[in-house]
């Protein structure tokens, strides 16, 4: 079966990334071979093209964190899935593709009828925000939290679970996206001409995925009880890895300071997570879809584009030009 995929040459800029057609594999044993109608770009894809990830495999390959699509077929062994089913996995590479070939284990049931693009904005920005929020900082009602980053993808995610659990909401965002973190119940705090830490002072959680030396800020507006998580160097973007080190030098001043009773930090990767318990997170996920599903909650689609237009994404996404998800639609 024919496949047309973007696959990364080289490292780089976004004009890295090729469109290229080849052939896709049977599925084999307890596997299933996916038509995947929308793909996330993360911004772990962007760090992965400049080079400034680890654990990708060798060049040339298809980045791709999630995906959302429908069973094509089923290899042997496979008794719970048919074609048809929709389906949303999380997959670090590979998503930016027509087919993939995946394990049974890595798919959740998506109800038929649900928006592709929302359903992949489940996988891996809300189900990082819902663990933020339930699994790792474990807030509670009446609560607060300061979210940097509060327009992107995982913001928007943690703004909208926060609000459903009773959350003072805090956001950092630039001006022009002030209205849409209010309109999902966060206070805005302009990052580039406002102190966030005076703004936030006091706060019992910081959702950090800037990195360098704003975990160092973030970590001061805690109160007493405070849960610093860092997950994420978009920092590391402007100043490669001189600021991918200078972003672990923080951590580990924070890991020291972790020690000091009244306050708390840590690293959150959603892959870590999802290996030590993928139980968990496969019933996050399974929840998050009920939620969609119920109309609970709605993600924040910011683009729609072509699988061909994955590098005008990466722009897109490397700029902050835009509010929310931004997917690549790869049956287009």
């Amino acid at each position: 079966m024919r496949n047309a995929r973007v696959v990364l040459t080289a490292l780089g800029e976004p004009e890295a990334l090729k469109l290229v057609k080849d052939e896709v594999r049977d599925p084999g044993a307890n596997e299933l071979r996916i038509q995947i109608l929308a793909t996330g770009v993360a911004f772990a894809d962007v760090l992965m093209r400049r080079g400034l990830y680890s654990g990708v495999p060798p060049l040339p390959y298809s980045p791709g964190y999630d995906i959302a699509g429908v069973v094509e077929s089923c290899g042997s062994g496979v008794t719970q899935w048919k074609p048809g089913d929709m389906v949303v996995a999380l997959t670090q590479t590979g998503g930016y593709s027509q087919y993939i070939v995946l394990p049974e284990s890595e798919l959740v049931r998506v109800p038929a009828g649900l928006d592709p693009a929302e359903s992949v904005s489940l996988v891996l920005n809300f189900t990082t925000a819902y663990q933020l929020i339930h699994r790792i900082a474990k807030l509670r009602r009446g609560e607060s939290v300061l979210i940097h980053g509060a327009a992107g993808g995982v913001g928007t995610a943690a703004l909208q679970l926060g609000s459903l659990a009773g959350l003072k909401m805090f956001g950092t965002a630039s001006k022009a996206k002030h209205d849409l973190v209010a309109s999902l119940g966060g206070i805005p705090i302009d990052y580039r001409t406002e102190n966030f830490v005076e703004r936030a002072a006091g706060v019992d959680a910081v959702f950090d995925a800037v990195g360098g030396t704003n975990w160092l800020r973030s970590y001061r507006a805690l109160g007493k009880g405070g849960r610093f998580v860092g997950y994420g160097m978009s920092a590391a973007i402007e100043g490669g890895r001189r600021n991918m080190m200078v972003a672990i030098a923080s951590f580990a001043i924070l890991g020291v300071l972790g020690l000091v009773p009244g306050k708390s930090a840590r690293w959150y990767s959603i892959m870590i997570q999802k290996k030590k318990y993928p139980d968990q997170f496969r019933e996050d996920l399974s929840q998050l879809v009920k939620m969609l599903h119920e109309k609970s909650i709605r993600p924040v689609v910011a683009e729609r584009l072509p699988l061909r237009d994955a590098a005008r994404a990466h722009e897109l996404l490397e700029r902050a030009a835009v509010s929310g998800k931004i997917v690549l639609m790869c049956q287009e």
